[in-house]
């Protein structure tokens, strides 16, 4: 897992950043740790603001940043090679608008955690896992949206043998995307959260269909900081 000192996000959505963080966010160092888990279980990660967050402070990301998250994840041969291969990406969760709130203040809800299945049938082996927000305060224009990842390492036993469609980190998003590009504050309009959909063992391939939500009208809010919420540990 990269561990990066600064709390910016990345805004350039070609930039070779995209996948794990890197480029302004100086390096603290890469953790050989690697997590085992079982396909079919779940896995629960926790947001912060800083590495030296304290969850209970309520302190995970500013609550006008909202927007969706999204957990793409990408096999590799061998874990601790760097830097990130660009290929081999597949989504497993994503959150946008659904029952009145945005997946921002459901997280900040939920002091900073958040809890994925790891689908059943995803092939045993080394991955990337790779947690993404996407805050969309300043997204009326490109480049405006702020994308925070991390990464982290690992090892799924167990599982199947069924192949996810997979895609490229950078190469899913475009600056002209309706999910990277919107007006977070308009009194009426739908919400496309970018990228493929979720892979499922139940045939879902990772394709691209639309998946529009329409949030109420909203207000803005000052900030503190220009991307809050980078930092995804392991609880």
């Amino acid at each position: 897992m990269r561990l990066p000192a600064y709390d910016g996000p990345i805004t350039d959505v070609t930039s070779s950043d995209m996948a794990c963080n890197g480029g302004p966010n100086p390096l603290v160092k890469i953790s050989p740790n690697v997590a085992t888990v079982a396909a079919g279980s779940q896995i629960t990660l926790q947001w912060g603001h800083r590495l030296d967050s304290d969850f209970n402070s309520g302190l995970i990301i500013d609550a006008s940043h909202n927007g969706p998250s999204n957990f793409p994840s990408s096999l590799s041969s061998n874990l601790r090679n760097w830097p990130i291969p660009n290929s081999g990406w597949f989504k497993i969760y994503e959150d946008g608008y659904t029952n009145g709130q945005w997946a921002v203040a459901k997280l900040i809800a939920n002091k900073g955690k958040v809890t994925v299945t790891i689908p059943s049938c995803t092939p045993p082996g080394g991955y990337l896992f790779r947690s993404e927000l996407i805050a969309l305060h300043s997204a009326r224009s490109y480049p405006g949206a702020q994308l925070c990842m991390e990464c982290a390492q690992l090892r799924v036993t167990r599982g199947g043998s069924t192949s996810p469609q997979t895609y490229n980190i950078p190469g899913v998003y475009s600056g002209s995307d309706p999910g990277i590009k919107f007006n977070l504050y308009t009194s009426s309009a739908s919400y496309t959260i970018p990228g493929p959909r979720p892979f499922t063992c139940s045939g879902g391939s990772g394709s691209n269909p639309s998946a529009a939500t329409t949030p109420p009208a909203s207000t803005p809010t000052s900030g503190t900081g220009s991307g809050s919420g980078t930092v995804a540990q392991w609880a």
